[in-house]
């Protein structure tokens, strides 16, 4: 019965599904939407105007944060979700968020640097069977899809600042966390 409600929400939604091991995979932004968990960064895929290429081909790797990881990001910033959909720098901080291949939780390694579309690295940090991305802790991983995986994450990444202003934030990214370094680089890019 899944399997088949899954197949309608492809056909509906236009996607093609593969199928492996008898299960249908949809594409990855249709299968982030099916979460439940995912409409703000579905909401912030479209406005920066990324769901068509992530749901190309790919493959791709998408460490994907909840709703949760926004409304807490947005809380420390003290913005609204229209606010964060309006800025010029979604698209780069989406693309923060993926990388080009095929990545399964298996084929990292601890302090392995893994390049995104964005171009800088997020860092990968594995302890006692934990694996975080750059701060960011993976709740779920290896959600498979028909054009790569998603790995679910608990905070929204932030790309490096700009040479001058990451030596400026360095330290409070590293001190406060992923969300702080994301007020602090905003704060930083509002300013210039």
């Amino acid at each position: 019965m899944a399997s088949s409600l899954r197949l309608l929400f492809c056909v509906l939604l236009g996607a093609a599904p593969s199928v492996r091991g008898g299960a249908h995979l949809s594409d990855i932004v249709t299968t982030a939407v099916g979460t439940g968990s995912h409409g703000i960064l579905a909401a912030a895929l479209t406005k920066a105007n990324l769901v068509e290429t992530l749901k190309g081909d790919g493959p791709f790797t998408v460490f994907a944060p909840t709703d949760a990881a926004f409304a807490a990001a947005l809380s420390e910033l003290g913005i609204t979700q229209e606010q964060l959909l309006a800025r010029a720098d979604l698209a780069d901080i989406l693309k923060y968020h993926v990388a080009s291949g095929k990545v399964m939780s298996t084929a990292l390694k601890n302090d392995q640097s893994v390049e995104t579309l964005q171009g800088a690295s997020v860092k990968v940090a594995i302890s006692e069977g934990a694996v975080s991305i750059s701060g960011a802790k993976v709740s779920t991983a290896d959600v498979e899809c028909s054009n790569g995986v998603i790995h679910v994450i608990d905070k929204v990444l932030l790309p490096p600042a700009a040479d001058t202003d990451a030596k400026a934030v360095d330290g409070a990214w590293s001190a406060r966390g992923a969300v702080s370094g994301l007020v602090l680089s905003l704060a930083l890019l509002q300013l210039a």
